[in-house]
């Protein structure tokens, strides 16, 4: 009787060091969602060692992710496991932020990039203002 008791304790124990890569970056507060942090890993902006990795990958501690929300890229090393969500100053102590400065740096850079701006009383823009815009903004975001 003893021994089945102590059985189910670790198996629960060892329930516990195992979570899944989704929840986790929901947990820390790196996606909005459980379904947006499902969805990147999906699309491949989760990544381990430069490879994809499924929305089901258990997370170990001491393991480097790299998430992309947009121009955003962040690295984050993994302290602890954190299965469910909480504020974010305890957050933050269950992952270490090491992305390079460079791109962290780049980041804000872009923010102060020049706004597109049309002169007051121009009118809207015409088809090929418009096309121009958007090659413009392809070249600056890409």
């Amino acid at each position: 009787m003893l021994d089945c008791s102590i059985k189910i304790i670790e198996s629960a124990m060892a329930e516990k060091e195992k979570l899944r890569i989704d929840k986790y970056l929901w947990s820390i507060r790196a996606f909005k969602t459980r379904t947006l942090a499902s969805d990147a890993c999906k699309a491949g902006r989760v990544k381990l060692a430069g490879n994809n990795i499924k929305p089901s990958h258990e997370v170990k501690v001491g393991e480097v992710y790299t998430v992309s929300k947009g121009p955003d890229k962040r690295v984050l090393k993994v302290t602890g496991l954190l299965e469910s969500r909480t504020d974010a100053k305890n957050a933050v102590m269950f992952y270490e932020d090491v992305t390079p400065e460079e791109e962290t740096i780049a980041f804000k850079s872009m923010f102060h990039a020049p706004l597109l701006t049309r002169d007051r009383g121009a009118g809207r823009p015409t088809k090929r203002d418009r096309r121009e815009i958007d090659d413009l903004k392809d070249d600056f975001f890409n």
